[in-house]
């Protein structure tokens, strides 16, 4: 891959469990990480359930993908999903793949592609079940990205009574993963860059991120705990400051 230029992202989405309503959320979301060249959906078109998706489509040039569902109570779409998947990644015309979908379905082709060198993301709603989500180098909650779509009015993201109580309940959980992570990469007086942090913690929980817990980024989360010391020191480099954390 050439590292100047933005990844290029085959986007699969699973239309039969993820909500039309959040694709702009979705897909300015896949935008962070790099370039979607192929943008596909995928559903029986013929069933009322996913008829809300049709409206939405053009908007984001997503090419709808007809599955027929030829067993009642079974998700045909995943596997049309899965062989195209495999298709693209023999392309070598993309750098990863965003797999939209709740579904635990997707585990294992999440691993092969992974094994095929290939970056993958997951994005799926909080009910996703483990196994998908620890199959992807990340995996991203939807429920999140609801209130940050560009059709809503744009509003500073603020810790609410509920954020609070769901990092109260999430506290030892929460302090002892960042805990050990500073652990495992502090430097002889106890301190750990930020960064390193960020890629520290995403590797050993791939559905890890900040907004979970109503912060727009790390620091302020950890901020939060009023567990931690925390070291902003100058970079040489006009505004720019190299954070670093350390154990209270």
């Amino acid at each position: 891959m050439d590292s100047s230029k933005d990844p290029r992202l085959a986007v699969l989405i699973d239309a039969d469990n993820i909500p039309h309503r959040l694709i702009n959320g979705i897909m300015e979301e896949i935008a962070k990480y790099g370039v979607p060249t192929f943008k596909r959906i995928y559903a029986d078109w013929t069933k009322p359930h996913v008829a809300g998706w049709k409206s939405v489509l053009l908007d984001h040039a997503i090419t709808p993908v007809q599955q027929y569902s030829y067993t009642i109570g079974k998700n045909s779409s995943d596997s049309a999903l899965i062989i195209d998947a495999m298709d693209i990644l023999y392309t070598g015309r993309v750098d990863g793949f965003c797999v939209v979908s709740s579904d635990s379905d997707f585990t294992r082709l999440a691993t092969r592609l992974r094994e095929a060198g290939m970056i993958v993301y997951g994005m799926g709603e909080q009910k996703t079940p483990s196994a998908f989500r620890t199959a992807c180098d990340k995996f991203i909650y939807i429920e999140i990205l609801d209130s940050q779509s560009s059709t809503t009015k744009e509003k500073k993201l603020t810790p609410s009574k509920k954020t609070d109580q769901s990092i109260s309940k999430a506290d030892k959980k929460l302090v002892s993963l960042i805990t050990s992570s500073i652990n495992d990469i502090t430097d002889e007086d106890g301190w750990a860059f930020l960064g390193e942090l960020g890629s520290l913690l995403l590797k050993k929980r791939p559905d890890f991120d900040p907004r979970n817990y109503g912060y727009a980024k790390l620091l302020p989360l950890i901020k939060s705990l009023k567990k931690f010391e925390i070291d902003e020191r100058d970079s040489g480099r006009k505004n720019v400051k190299l954070v670093y954390i350390k154990v209270k």
